[in-house]
């Protein structure tokens, strides 16, 4: 195989095409991963909310780091804790820790949930949540996508809970590419901004996959990225992606549909 240069950054930016908007940790512009921040997402009308999920003693808990560094936990780890505890304590911000429940009650059918799978034996709880919601509230298994680094939960979630489309997250570059993909079905590539090539971008497009990218906060990568064929980027600040969508003369619904 070839050897292919990290892409270079351009100062040229205009889309051809919109790119899908996921507010990366359900983005900043209040505490990562928290009801509020979610909130202030959904109200700007990103297509996607991304969240990291823990299962505390059977309890999906919403959080990025595997340790706690905030009092009173004194620097340890989530999955050793009372989820209980974790719900009525204040984030640094006096924000509180939500339950991945409540962040689905939060977003409904506003915009696609990525939920990305952080820690060990996630698999049976998110399953059960997942199918307990849809059915108890007549929703529909459209409205959800799981991601992991974890490839070894998303092929036992691909057996479990099928009708859930499943993200591959990836570091770095595999020698094979996009191939890794095919073990568990997914939908979409997910490929760090830092090691994209534009070899990994086409392969993943001749698998049939969508291929998105974190964390990408620059317009200047924004543009590039789009110009390389990327579908969509987890982003902190989705107000700038929302902004040269709509450049391109895109709405939501446009956008949505051409994710799906």
């Amino acid at each position: 195989m070839t050897q292919q240069p990290p892409f270079q950054h351009t100062t040229s930016v205009a889309l051809e095409q919109p790119l899908f908007c996921i507010a990366h940790r359900g983005g900043k512009r209040a505490y990562e991963n928290t009801l509020k921040a979610i909130a202030e997402s959904l109200a700007m009308g990103v297509d996607a909310i991304e969240v990291d999920v823990w299962s505390v003693r059977g309890e999906l808990m919403v959080f990025h780091d595997r340790r706690l560094n905030y009092p009173p936990f004194d620097n340890t780890l989530i999955v050793q804790q009372d989820p209980q505890r974790l719900a009525n304590t204040p984030l640094p911000s006096g924000e509180l820790m939500p339950s991945l429940l409540q962040v689905m009650e939060l977003v409904g059918d506003q915009a696609l949930l990525n939920i990305e799978v952080k820690g060990p034996g996630c698999v049976k709880a998110v399953t059960a949540l997942i199918e307990a919601y849809v059915h108890e509230r007549q929703g529909s298994y459209e409205n959800y996508l799981i991601s992991s680094f974890d490839h070894v939960q998303l092929h036992k979630l691909s057996q479990r809970l099928p009708e859930v489309r499943r993200g591959v997250l990836l570091a770095g570059v595999p020698l094979d590419y996009a191939r890794c993909c095919e073990a568990v079905g997914a939908y979409s590539l997910h490929a760090g901004l830092s090691f994209l090539r534009q070899g990994l971008v086409d392969d993943a497009k001749s698998r049939g996959l969508k291929t998105w990218v974190y964390t990408v906060n620059h317009t200047e990568d924004i543009g590039h990225l789009a110009a390389m064929g990327v579908d969509g980027v987890f982003t902190d600040e989705p107000e700038k992606v929302l902004a040269l969508n709509q450049l391109c003369g895109c709405t939501k619904q446009f956008r949505w549909q051409a994710a799906t």
